[in-house]
């Protein structure tokens, strides 16, 4: 049986903890442990006790970006606070560390005069998350400013140039190795007049403020572009804007974007859209539409299981574990 007090002393700990409450989906099932954890020194520690319990765990930023299954995940979640939520400037570098809000980060670049990070002004996501998945926009993406990236590993803290992380769209090694805990990074930024910084912020937000649903729970971006393509098209084409399952729906605003609606979805919902997506863009167009949405607690078995829907009774649903 884990030591409870052996977890504590490396961070703040909640017990059965629902996912639901970390995640922009406002989905998820309860972890085990959920640890926020304020230094690397307390992390090697943390991480070195859950391999020697044989603890499966996860770093989460953000939640912004995740599919949570709806079951428990038997592991512990952690989550980077204190010494990782910090950045500071070296003239035109910026050295960040993983638990950092991308929108925080671009608009103190901003008020530095220094532009590069424009387009992660509405990601609301962290760092570490955004380098995970190479996260993007208007053309652009962290690896286009990214020096290098500090991880603690398996060998212990090392740092790993931008170049031997095989970036290309929305992916990175880190997708491949999922015991690398990134840490920290530095980002090349340029100076620039704030004025100019600030409108072209400013009109991506109109921008996106329009065009997305940004008011309801979702993940951004379900499905990456096909080479050549759009996937907001695709889907359009396909005749499944607006189409609902369960308390999941292709947003009307943008149909590249699932959301909660009403706050009552479950995962299976939503993966339940996606695959349907999936199954007749193979069919009519023979493209395989990729996620950028990263699933989380599910491994391709089925088993029947109860499930709370919030704000309903208990039901019976077939889920991926």
């Amino acid at each position: 049986m884990t030591d409870r007090s052996i977890l504590e002393s490396f961070g703040s700990v909640l017990y059965d903890e629902p996912m639901r409450r970390h995640t922009t989906y406002k989905i998820g099932g309860p972890a085990d442990y959920y640890i926020e954890v304020d230094s690397s020194a307390d992390l090697e520690g943390l991480i070195q006790y859950l391999n020697q319990e044989k603890i499966d765990w996860i770093v989460l930023g953000n939640g912004s970006n995740v599919l949570i299954a709806d079951h428990p995940f038997h592991g512990a979640v952690i989550h980077l606070q204190g010494e990782f939520t910090s950045f500071s400037f070296d003239g035109t570098i910026l050295r960040a560390s993983a638990g950092c809000s991308l929108i925080a980060m671009s608009q103190e670049a901003k008020n530095h005069s220094l532009s590069g990070l424009e387009f992660a002004s509405g990601i609301p996501g962290t760092l570490g998350g955004g380098i995970y998945m190479n996260a993007g926009a208007y053309l652009s993406d962290l690896s286009k400013i990214l020096i290098d990236v500090t991880i603690l590993d398996h060998s212990g803290i090392r740092t790993i140039r931008t170049e031997d992380l095989d970036f290309t769209y929305r992916h990175s090694a880190f997708q491949q190795h999922k015991d690398w805990v990134i840490l920290s990074a530095r980002l090349q930024l340029e100076p620039e007049d704030r004025t100019k910084i600030q409108a072209l912020m400013d009109s991506r937000k109109q921008r996106r403020l329009s065009s997305q649903p940004v008011s309801k729970p979702c993940a951004g971006s379900v499905f990456r572009n096909p080479p050549g393509e759009q996937a907001w098209r695709i889907v359009d084409e396909l005749g499944f804007r607006g189409r609902r399952q369960g308390g999941a729906k292709v947003s009307e605003m943008h149909s590249n974007f699932i959301i909660n609606e009403n706050g009552d979805a479950l995962a299976t919902d939503v993966d339940s859209l996606i695959r349907q997506i999936q199954q007749a863009a193979l069919e009519k167009y023979g493209i395989s539409l990729i996620t950028e949405v990263e699933r989380i607690n599910w491994n391709g078995r089925q088993k029947k299981e109860k499930i709370n829907r919030p704000g309903s009774e208990t039901e019976e649903v077939f889920g991926s574990l």
